[in-house]
């Protein structure tokens, strides 16, 4: 039936021609933005997803930095460690020398008391975006230092931070100085001159590289500085120079923990790195338009619109022949 009320071919043609417009609406969209998901309204379970994970890349991101900070403090800490080291060497071989008969020993403390300035000076000098791990000013407490390692986020969708310790002041520390608690300093605490990691005897027995002066709130260590005049027996010498031994020997232990956190922040560095990449390499296989595949089906719809153009206007003129039976 012929009807001049209703187009029944010109309405399904129409429909036809929406759709495939829709379509082509769709495909231009997902080719200029480059994603397939591109809102939740596309897919919501995929688009939370990649919205929530691509939060989590920001916040790794921000852990590349802590990481990058903490290094530059260890490397600091360790340059200002190693820097000492050789200069306590430098402290040793002068006490050795002063053991030799005939020596000026009031000469070589003299140079002793130059050598400990430059120790005060690495100590208070190995400082990085205000932190010190060598030395602890008067009126604070030294503590143990963390550095932010790492983003998790746990199945349940909980998240954490993974720290980094770094042993300051416990054993293998890395404090030099301690101007408030002598004791806690490597170069400022007492040790047994006949043993030194043995108990501290009675004063005189004891000795310290470094002496922190007596204050008010201030913690001083037993025993007696290490120094040298005409005075200074033989036997004197000998416990120094086993004290000095011992405390680079502290320090180096304390030298090898810094020089092992330092590989551990340049793995955990190259692992969040990683992360990062599978991270962005997961959302985007969420997400992500298939270029190949959204270019060939474009030029599908152009071509379906085209002739869709066309059966809308053969069915529109379809209406205008009724009028050539009523001529």
């Amino acid at each position: 039936m012929t009807s001049i009320m209703t187009n029944n071919s010109a309405s399904a043609a129409l429909a036809t021609l929406r759709s495939i417009n829709s379509n082509l609406e769709e495909t231009q969209s997902r080719i200029s933005s480059g994603y397939r998901v591109e809102s939740a309204k596309d897919n919501s379970a995929y688009w939370s997803i990649a919205t929530t994970m691509r939060s989590d890349n920001k916040a790794l991101s921000t852990v590349q930095d802590a990481l990058g900070l903490g290094a530059a403090k260890v490397d600091t800490a360790y340059t200002g460690m190693n820097s000492a080291m050789e200069v306590v060497s430098e402290i040793k071989s002068k006490l050795v020398a002063a053991r030799e008969p005939g020596v000026d020993k009031t000469k070589i403390n003299t140079e002793m008391t130059a050598l400990k300035e430059q120790l005060q000076s690495i100590a208070q000098s190995a400082s990085f975006s205000g932190e010190n791990w060598l030395q602890n000013e008067r009126g604070e407490t030294a503590s143990d230092k963390q550095i932010v390692g790492s983003f998790n986020r746990a199945a349940d969708g909980t998240v954490s931070l993974t720290k980094l310790d770094v042993n300051v002041t416990g054993t293998g520390g890395t404090i030099l100085i301690d101007n408030a608690n002598a004791t806690n300093g490597l170069l400022t605490a007492s040790y047994l001159g006949a043993s030194p990691s043995g108990t501290l005897g009675t004063a005189g027995d004891n000795w310290k590289l470094i002496d922190v002066a007596a204050a008010t709130g201030v913690t001083t260590a037993v025993g007696t500085e290490i120094t040298l005049d005409s005075a200074t027996t033989d036997a004197d010498i000998e416990e120094m120079i086993s004290v000095v031994d011992h405390i680079y020997s502290q320090m180096t232990d304390a030298a090898s923990g810094l020089g092992a956190v330092n590989k551990r922040i340049e793995m955990q560095n190259d692992f969040v790195g990683n992360l990062m990449d599978s991270i962005d390499k997961g959302v985007g296989r969420l997400v992500d338009a298939d270029m190949n595949e959204e270019s060939t089906r474009l030029k599908a719809l152009q071509t379906q619109q085209q002739l869709g153009i066309q059966a809308l206007s053969i069915a529109n003129s379809s209406s205008q022949n009724v009028i050539s039976l009523f001529r």
